[in-house]
């Protein structure tokens, strides 16, 4: 299976012209229509769908001073922040598709929110697809050697990255620029 997704990603990945997106190209403007059963791979792909929706309108529209904002010395800046969840969600798909990531640090903004939210697609795509049998293989693996179990990535990864869409928003907001008030992150969609 995780031949099979290396390959989904790549075609993906490629197909999107080194990130040279248009909007229209990048996925979560808007929630994906739910899987009609509940399992536990259709519950974690919903998780990762309302995670790229929310990072996709907390990051839509960031202007220079808002990736360089950050509310004191000791706080990342927004740009950070992304960089950090890049590297959270990469290490996700690394270890359930065995994929390596191009190497992004020189990357605008653009191109790093375009690969999350491709990431983050890839993700969906790959739980949605897995069955209970696959989750047993999606451990994290430590640097120390020790295995933890996929339900670290609810807690950990997923949860984190969920936390700071809602930093990038409120960051956002303290420098001048609030996300759009047409978004309806209950409903997964855009009032245009």
């Amino acid at each position: 299976m995780k031949e099979k997704i290396s390959a989904i990603l790549l075609i993906i990945l490629f197909s999107m012209s080194s990130y040279g997106q248009t909007q229209d190209s990048i996925p979560y403007r808007e929630l994906p229509d739910y899987p009609e059963n509940y399992s536990a791979g259709s519950m974690a792909s919903r998780m990762i769908d309302g995670l790229g929706f929310r990072f996709y309108w907390a990051t839509e529209g960031l202007r220079e001073e808002d990736l360089a904002f950050r509310p004191n010395e000791a706080s990342r800046s927004t740009d950070e922040t992304i960089d950090h969840i890049l590297s959270m969600i990469h290490g996700i798909t690394k270890n359930l598709s065995k994929f390596d990531k191009p190497e992004l640090a020189n990357f605008t903004f653009e191109e790093k929110r375009a690969h999350i939210l491709v990431e983050l697609k890839t993700i969906s795509y790959i739980l949605l697809n897995s069955t209970d049998e696959d989750f047993k293989s999606y451990n994290i693996k430590l640097g120390s050697g020790e295995e933890l179990p996929f339900w670290h990535y609810v807690n950990g990864q997923i949860a984190d990255c969920i936390w700071h869409c809602g930093q990038i928003a409120s960051f956002r907001r303290m420098s001048g620029n609030p996300f759009s008030s047409e978004v309806n992150l209950f409903r997964g969609t855009v009032n245009d």
